[in-house]
């Protein structure tokens, strides 16, 4: 138990640092943004790779391609009924904030600190389903509901096909199914740049930090966070207690599910003209409350790396 509170302990000490430099000047409150290309498109590839070249084909993980799909329709289905008899903008804002989930920069770190190349292989897995809808799709289903601008699936599509970290993990898998071996210099290259990931996408996570208490919007930020963590308390059940995978997957999957809020969420918010300031502030909440989960999971689970 020690030894996973020190991880533990250690991640979030780096996401204190992001935040601690962002607040006495070191960084300017946008920097986050050149820190998160960084995480998205160098070193969250990396780790893939690096954690890809290690596994062996198995196809029934296309199921947690699934799975990671599925939870995010479910939560923009549990979203849009939640506010049914409420305005359209506030249907759109609930079934952004419910849904997606933050893989690359939050869970995987945690995933690759406990649970090795194959717990990443898995995150990886589910992510491309999640990818679905955090990059876009959440945000084309709640313009068909608000419909405030047009060309929400184009967008969605766009995003998808540029998303370097699902092309990625789309060719990986693709590669490891065909029975192919990436070269060994390649592998050590990405090895030294995926090893930095946690420590890079932690910081962002920090820099991007903000935790505001706004009683205006309290309420409603307390209504959505019950209702996200509620349903993920229920898919957790579901796949650590209900499912056939190998106790390693069923465990990533438990995890996973507890994630916080993807962070594109207050920008699909703005565009559908709904309340940014209440969505930034459910999305470092949901920080905070996916830090304590997710370690008391690990802990509970007695995974210790």
């Amino acid at each position: 138990m020690l030894e996973v509170l020190l991880k533990a302990l250690g991640l979030i000490c780096i996401i204190v640092l992001g935040y601690t430099l962002k607040k006495i000047g070191f960084f300017k409150p946008k920097d986050y943004i050149l820190i998160s290309k960084i995480a998205l498109n160098i070193t969250l590839p990396g780790a893939v790779i690096t954690s890809f070249s290690k596994f062996s084909p198995d196809f029934s993980l296309l199921w947690v391609v699934a799975i990671g799909l599925a939870c995010n329709l479910i939560m923009a289905g549990v979203g849009y009924l939640v506010a049914r008899k409420r305005d359209n903008c506030t249907k759109a804002f609930y079934m952004i904030n419910f849904t997606g989930y933050n893989i690359g920069c939050f869970a995987l770190p945690f995933i690759q600190n406990f649970l090795g190349a194959y717990g990443v292989v898995v995150t990886c897995m589910f992510d491309v389903g999640n990818s679905i809808m955090c990059t876009g799709g959440s945000y084309a289903l709640a313009q068909g509901v608000v419909g405030t601008e047009k060309g929400g699936l184009k967008r969605a599509l766009k995003a998808l096909a540029t998303s370097v970290p699902l092309l990625v993990y789309i060719l990986m898998f693709a590669i490891v199914m065909a029975g192919l071996k990436l070269p060994e210099f390649v592998v050590n290259v990405a090895s030294t740049v995926g090893g930095a990931n946690a420590f890079v996408a932690m910081l962002m996570i920090g820099m991007m930090f903000e935790l505001t208490l706004d009683k205006q919007y309290l309420k409603d930020a307390v209504k959505t966070l019950a209702w996200r963590y509620g349903m993920a308390a229920v898919f957790a059940c579901l796949l650590y207690f209900c499912t056939p995978f190998p106790l390693e997957v069923r465990q990533v999957l438990a995890i996973l599910v507890c994630g916080p809020i993807a962070s594109m969420a207050p920008v699909f918010t703005e565009r559908c003209k709904g309340n940014v300031a209440l969505a930034g502030m459910i999305n470092s909440f949901a920080i905070v409350i996916s830090t304590v989960l997710m370690t008391v999971l690990i802990m509970a689970m007695h995974i210790t790396g």
